[in-house]
């Protein structure tokens, strides 16, 4: 039986580029309705498309993947935690320290606005410039689909 640090999200894809480093794949982001038979007159169904990068690693090198094969994209599920948390929870503390802040400094409501605007750019801006240090953390797998 599996433990829960084996347990892992899975998404469908499709292989898209192959280079030195790592395997582009190509996941299409399906809403809950998008398989329904009226989307294409209905403007609540959602389809996005995103790009992963998957690093070619030794359990990559041992299969051979080709432009177009469909994979699946495997994460560690016990990640999706502080996922969570540096998406979307630390820019909301930001935001609400940043305003409660502003406001007892006495600020107009439209800098208190503005200041927290600010300081959740600005965590965004530092969050990209550790990228590759995050890519070490949030590391994906792929494996052939049968």
């Amino acid at each position: 039986m599996a433990g829960s640090s084996d347990i892992r999200i899975a998404h469908e894809g499709k292989v898209i580029g192959i280079f030195d480093n790592y395997i582009r794949v190509e996941i299409v982001n399906k809403s809950a309705c998008a398989a329904c038979h009226a989307k294409g007159v209905c403007a609540a169904s959602d389809e996005s498309i995103k790009y992963v990068d998957v690093p070619i690693t030794l359990g990559t090198m041992n299969r051979t993947y080709e432009e177009g094969e469909r994979v699946v994209v495997l994460l560690k599920s016990s990640l999706a935690p502080r996922a969570v948390l540096l998406a979307y929870g630390v820019p909301l503390a930001l935001l609400l320290v940043a305003m409660l802040t502003a406001s007892s400094c006495g600020l107009s409501e439209l800098w208190v606005g503005l200041t927290g605007i600010a300081v959740v750019v600005l965590y965004y801006i530092g969050l990209a410039f550790f990228r590759n240090r995050l890519s070490r953390v949030f590391t994906f797998s792929i494996e052939k689909q049968y």
